[in-house]
């Protein structure tokens, strides 16, 4: 009952934060959450599942959810090529004419999904359950795959017809293997990190070198001051090259303190609601943008903004599971 509770959590949770919570999608829209949920539940549960199965861990889930962010805005509602998505002139700012990208939005468009879209509930849900082993049983992870492809074909067929906008075969392959990659770096980093650390192809590393060797992190209420800081930062960056090279460099340092850094299950929840609560504030933003003279988007933000803040009280209030007794044959062992 407890891993069912899971999933349909994280099927809820990962289009609430990556679409509504934002500002993307108005409350008025929530009875589309039920079409929305296989693409985005469907893939942040098939994501969580294949790095628990393999044991690849957080850099799986995160290499996962940016190849996730390049099929979404690539392959299925096109956001990245479209010039005019949904009345939007994405390609304004920093356009690449050879590609038909623009440099910040399309590192807007991954890095979110990655991010907001896939690790932040994973983080969340999995923290409230208290279980990091798989969720899904033999049958239960394809039929997650299978929800996902039906979710993707919802969205896709959904943007088709209403954008009349469909990109070009060159644009298509491209972000095909753009994911691919991103999926094959997600299964290298695991074979590394199961493989002794070398340096410079020279000697094996015990991680006990400057290099490799971990730090404790900082107190968890600190950690998400800092998580919530850094991303605010990171969305609210200028729509320039500049704003890119920032987007970037924030990225690099956040993926070396990641890895750097010895976390625990409770430093992970704090990282991640850090980050929840920067789209609580940016649905506001988003909203004065889009439709200010709305009251319903502005109650919606609200109310999904103290949903957020529950969710994160809650985490905060949650204790770890006491350990299990020893089974009995081993106390006869040992007694």
């Amino acid at each position: 009952m407890r891993r069912l509770l899971a999933v349909a959590g994280l099927l809820v949770l990962a289009p609430l934060v990556g679409e509504y919570l934002l500002g993307n999608l108005s409350v008025r829209l929530l009875p589309a959450l039920p079409f929305l949920a296989p693409l985005y539940g469907g893939g942040a549960l098939l994501i969580r599942e294949i790095a628990r199965r393999t044991g690849a861990g957080w850099p799986a889930i995160f290499l996962l959810g940016a190849a996730y962010g390049v099929v979404e805005a690539g392959l299925v509602d096109q956001s990245m090529f479209n010039p005019g998505f949904e009345g939007h002139e994405f390609q304004a700012v920093t356009p690449i004419p050879a590609l038909g990208i623009s440099a910040y939005n399309t590192l807007a468009f991954v890095a979110g999904h990655a991010i907001w879209s896939i690790a932040v509930p994973i983080a969340l849900v999995e923290h409230q359950s208290g279980d990091r082993g798989p969720w899904l049983g033999r049958f239960g992870w394809p039929a997650a795959a299978l929800l996902y492809v039906f979710g993707c074909r919802i969205v896709y067929v959904e943007v088709r017809d209403s954008e009349h906008f469909i990109a070009s075969p060159a644009q298509r392959i491209g972000a095909c293997i753009a994911a691919l990659l991103l999926a094959t770096a997600a299964f290298a980093a695991k074979c590394r990190a199961a493989s002794p650390h070398r340096h410079f192809g020279l000697f094996a590393c015990q991680e006990k070198c400057r290099f490799c060797r971990q730090l404790p992190p900082p107190p968890a209420w600190l950690t998400a001051v800092i998580a919530f800081a850094a991303t605010s930062v990171f969305f609210a960056r200028p729509e320039s090259w500049a704003g890119f090279g920032t987007g970037m460099a924030m990225l690099a340092a956040g993926a070396a303190w990641l890895a750097r850094t010895r976390w625990s299950d409770a430093h992970r929840a704090a990282l991640a609601a850090g980050a929840l609560l920067t789209y609580a504030w940016a649905g506001f933003a988003l909203t004065q943008l889009m439709e200010p003279g709305d009251p319903v988007r502005w109650y919606g933000n609200a109310a999904l903004a103290a949903l957020a803040v529950a969710l994160v009280a809650a985490c905060a209030l949650r204790r770890p599971a006491p350990p299990s007794p020893p089974p009995a044959s081993a106390e006869r062992s040992t007694g």
